[in-house]
């Protein structure tokens, strides 16, 4: 309450407090019949008896007639409750404040939805009146838990470890690779600036530049265009370290968030697992796996390899082949013939993979098209390598290793997701489960042209130490020092090692990436000029929030997000700008056809 006029707030007042004279601000949550009403701020409520006396007959007929969500001003004295009106689920609930003098600040006009939690409001309308979303308990405690965790970060990062809060440019040029970035024009004719989808140059260039240890909380954009949810601005907790390998940055990021974790959410337990990115792919079919459940990816290539299965034949004769299949538990119970339908179709639809259902009946017997090809040892070898229960569904797959694993993989997470939804407790929402994938490939064929390669991560990745001589004799076996970070199936992180060699920089942008050197020529000068062994990692702070406040998106962790279509609802941004306002800048907009007409109506 310091450097303000209240005395205390309003989710402050205890039994202590009774005979003290208080005055409090906030807004109207509730009104009964003239007879007390609910005072809100940002740190809880209060009941305020409104007087019955003719002595105070204009306290009464202002409060009675301040609309919801109003601000006041009460001045009164902090009383008990009367016996047997006492509210345990309030903070408050012992006490009540009788009302002496009063004052409306600021009257609230027809609110466009009620500013309660369980009261449902489309998303559209939440954005576009923002400021009366942001009043929602909920939305109040992310934010400050927000702040809170950041504030523990800065001290862990800053005070404990000598790191450097810098801040970076936010008006620079174009990144070869990558996310795309924002164009901002200049007025030199031409040339622009772009926004850069992180400050990872910048803090290469301050290792060059001896600081030894960055870190700040980045503003960063990307245009990435309709995300459900992603944002087109976004932060991320941004780190780099001189003279330091793979292992002392996951030690310092276990630190960084044992240290910073909100006590209410529980504790972490470091060291976190670590999974190569084959093997989180191989069990998991994705390279950021949820190890809250099981149903792990199960690869029965050996015990199918005798059948006289086409399909199988089929997969196995091909180098890259394999037959892999998930076990769903209790599946017979829980999944309708809908939702194994639902599941085979996603599976075709997103990965053009055909899925195969097994199902272990009460006796013990396999039911599927595939028995008659089975004999009774192989159907037990099948039941022994999936460990099959009474009531379990296996889905099979066979095709390409890659294809069969992230097929299976999708899979696996929507069966879970029908398995909660019919009543069976798979995942704990209270758990949270770390995870490091490690090992990933430098390289990745481009999805237009398989002939040519990108930048698994980025172009500043150094190669696994085992790997560098394979850099320059077959790059697409190259395994990268990239790690990331991944919480309950959702990646909060990403770092590597980055390249210190201006010439293996050089390489690699121009004979394996075929880009231009020269956009980067600035960077691989640095590298240069006595440039230290460095690396780093970003987290999410976004993403990392929304998981630890258990928020159905990122949006509810954002104080002022735009929408899932990157338009502010309630600015009504992106806008249009006048012909005259864009002359400096040497723009010129050709308006196609319809929205010309639609201007002139």
């Amino acid at each position: 309450n310091s450097f303000v006029t209240r005395t205390n707030t309003c989710g402050e007042l205890r039994a202590a407090h009774v005979g003290q004279k208080v005055t409090l601000y906030g807004w109207v949550q509730y009104q009964r019949q003239g007879l007390f009403l609910v005072l809100r701020d940002f740190q809880g409520l209060t009941q305020v008896i409104i007087p019955q006396d003719e002595a105070h007959s204009h306290v009464k007929e202002l409060l009675s007639s301040a609309p919801l969500e109003s601000v006041v001003r009460v001045t009164g004295t902090v009383s008990p409750r009367p016996l047997g009106q006492e509210n345990p689920k309030m903070p408050t609930g012992d006490i009540e404040v009788k009302a002496e003098t009063a004052e409306i600040l600021n009257s609230c006009k027809k609110l466009p939805f009620e500013i309660k939690d369980f009261i449902k409001k489309s998303e559209a309308l939440r954005m576009q009146y923002r400021y009366l979303d942001l009043r929602s308990s909920r939305l109040q405690w992310a934010l400050r838990l927000r702040s809170r965790v950041v504030m523990r970060m800065r001290e862990y990062l800053c005070n404990l470890h000598g790191f450097v809060d810098v801040e970076t440019p936010t008006l620079f040029k174009r990144t070869p690779g990558g996310a795309k970035e924002f164009l901002v024009p200049s007025r030199e004719a031409g040339k622009f600036y772009s926004l850069p989808q992180s400050p990872q140059q910048f803090k290469q260039l301050l290792m060059v530049g001896g600081l030894d240890r960055y870190f700040q909380v980045a503003r960063c954009y990307r245009d990435e265009g309709s995300r459900p949810d992603r944002q087109p601005e976004f932060t991320q907790i941004d780190i780099e370290m001189s003279f330091v390998d793979q292992a002392g940055i996951q030690r310092l990021i276990e630190g960084l968030l044992q240290h910073s974790w909100p006590e209410e959410r529980g504790s972490i337990v470091t060291p976190f697992p670590s999974m190569t990115y084959e093997e989180a792919l191989a069990e998991y079919g994705t390279d950021k796996p949820d190890t809250r459940f099981g149903m792990k990816i199960m690869d029965i290539s050996d015990v199918l390899r005798g059948s006289n299965i086409h399909f199988v034949q089929n997969a196995l004769s091909n180098p890259r082949g394999s037959i892999r299949a998930i076990c769903i538990p209790q599946g017979v119970r829980y999944l309708t013939n809908k939702d194994l339908g639902s599941l085979k179709e996603s599976a075709r639809s997103q990965f053009n993979q055909e899925i195969m259902e097994i199902i272990c009946r009460p006796d013990g017997s396999l039911k599927s098209l595939l028995t008659k090809f089975l004999g009774e040892k192989e159907q037990s070898e099948l039941i022994q390598a999936l460990n099959m229960q009474e009531g379990d569904v296996v889905l099979l797959a066979a095709g390409d290793h890659k294809q069969v694993c992230s097929a299976l993989g999708a899979v696996r997470l929507l069966s879970a997701n029908l398995l909660e939804t019919a009543g069976l407790a798979l995942r704990d929402p209270t758990a949270f489960h770390f995870l490091w994938v490690v090992d990933f490939p430098l390289f990745l064929p481009k999805a237009e042209n398989p002939t040519e390669l990108e930048s698994a991560h980025h172009p500043f990745t150094a190669p696994h130490p085992s790997d560098v001589s394979l850099l320059y004799s077959d790059p697409t076996k190259v395994r990268s020092q990239h790690y990331d970070l991944v919480l309950n199936g959702n990646e909060v992180g990403g770092g590597s090692i980055r390249i210190h060699s201006a010439e293996q920089q050089r390489f690699v942008l121009e004979k394996v990436l075929k880009e231009d050197s020269e956009v980067l020529s600035h960077l691989i000068e640095a590298l240069e000029f006595g440039a230290p062994p460095h690396g780093g990692i970003a987290l999410g702070l976004d993403r990392l929030i929304s998981l630890i406040v258990d928020a159905p998106s990122i949006r509810d962790v954002i104080a002022f997000p735009k929408s899932f279509r990157g338009r502010d609802l309630m600015g009504n941004a992106p806008d249009y700008v006048t012909p005259e306002e864009l002359e400096p800048y040497h723009i010129q907009v050709s308006w196609p056809l319809e929205e010309k007409e639609a201007k002139k109506n």
